[in-house]
């Protein structure tokens, strides 16, 4: 199985549910990009009109390796066309408020998956039947931690058990397979240097690091203080990704003690093994549609339901932390979400219909229509459907943008 071959083969477009006006403060736009990062996109349009980044309002965040269409809001924007060679921003209306995640209820997908077997390709419909009928575990799927780098640790987590050093050392010198050459070189600089404040100042460019990196000539031990000095949009990144892995390790726990083994497929995700599961029967589906668990913060009650009360225990304590003080301290401009996640999303199917593979000789194509509520992930579903295949996926599902905090 091959997923993403071309960039249309993975095509999204955001569901608004915002009623357009003749006029108002915020202009809307349509984006519609490819090869390109929602964050890349926005900061070369507030480039090229010369906007401030309070300016600039947008819905969720779209995969850089697909064909993609979304939305945003400029206050005072102009009624202008931009078109570049990745992306076309088109004004639509106007708004009274700005465009955000509440502006949209989901996202319609297209997706081709190529290079298969006429048995397997033929086998999709009946696999899409059963995802439809009892739905796939609503995960944080792998594009939730691309601020985790080649350690696995979480940056949050050192903060929370107070080794601030190490919190401030993974934030800014742990190496990342996506990164840039300037952010390779930057970074080793920083490992090879570390600690040695005044060496990194003389050879670091300008730039947020640098100035931390400045203030610690000052303050050498002062960790704390350092990172708190971290870009606002990035800590809220560590805190998101900490707080979506502790919920994905709360419902795969909670998910093992409410099936049978033979009920669960194991899935390799990019921070563990995640339980997809099949064949579940009435009453374990009717429960799963309906059921939500709480996100792992001390502003949300512990979970009551017996299940769900052990799965808490037993993540909190894995990580040595408890429930009642999960919180970010002595960063009061970020925090862990509050609020409740479904355990189970269910794909709304248009289609699914099987032709030839144009780029592989021989094999099939499957194509998939289908929706899905906002804040869940499609490449669930494609992983749902290589377990029941029992097909290696070609291509990696992960992005390298990484996306903002579960409360969106």
């Amino acid at each position: 199985m091959k997923v993403k071959s071309r960039p249309d083969d993975f095509q999204v477009e955001e569901i608004p549910t915002v009623h357009l006006q003749s006029n108002g403060r915020y202009r809307m736009y349509r984006l519609t990009k490819q090869g390109l990062g929602t964050i890349e996109a926005l900061e070369l349009i507030k480039r090229r009109w010369n906007l401030p980044a309070t300016a600039v309002s947008h819905g969720g965040l779209k995969d850089k390796h697909a064909q993609t269409i979304q939305y945003l809001t400029i206050a005072n924007g102009p009624g202008n066309v931009m078109e570049e060679s990745r992306f076309r921003l088109e004004p639509m209306g106007f708004l009274h408020v700005p465009y955000g995640p509440s502006g949209f209820r989901g996202n319609k997908f297209t997706i081709r998956l190529r290079d298969l077997t006429r048995d397997k390709a033929d086998q999709i419909r009946g696999v899409l039947q059963a995802i439809v009928l009892e739905g796939v575990p609503n995960y944080f799927d792998d594009q939730r931690f691309g601020s985790v780098g080649v350690s696995g640790e979480f940056i949050i987590h050192a903060w929370m058990t107070e080794k601030f050093e190490r919190a401030l050392w993974l934030a800014m010198a742990e190496p990342y397979p996506y990164d840039r050459p300037d952010m390779r070189r930057e970074k080793d600089l920083l490992a090879r240097h570390w600690g040695d404040w005044p060496t990194l100042k003389a050879e670091l460019d300008k730039g947020n690091t640098r100035s931390i990196v400045t203030y610690l000539c000052d303050h050498p031990i002062d960790y704390k203080g350092a990172l708190v000095r971290l870009r606002r949009d990035m800590r809220r990144l560590y805190v998101s990704a900490f707080q979506s892995q502790l919920y994905n390790e709360l419902l795969a726990t909670w998910i093992r003690r409410l099936t049978k083994p033979e009920q669960l497929l194991n899935v390799k995700f990019k921070t563990g093994a995640r339980p997809l599961w099949q064949n579940l029967d009435d009453a374990q589906v009717d429960m799963f549609a309906d059921y939500k668990l709480a996100l792992p913060c001390s502003r949300n009650p512990f979970p009551v339901d017996p299940d769900a009360a052990a799965a808490a225990e037993s993540v909190m304590q894995n990580w040595g932390l408890t429930w009642q003080t999960l919180r970010v301290k002595k960063m009061e401009d970020v925090f862990l979400s509050k609020g409740d996640r479904a355990v189970a999303i269910r794909p709304t199917v248009g289609n699914c219909t099987v032709q030839p593979d144009d780029i592989n000789d021989g094999r099939r194509m499957a194509r998939m229509v289908f929706e899905l509520p906002r804040g869940s992930y499609a490449t669930l579903i494609i992983k749902r459907l290589q377990a029941a295949l029992g097909e290696r996926l070609v291509e990696d599902l992960h992005t390298e943008e990484p996306e903002q905090e579960p409360g969106e």
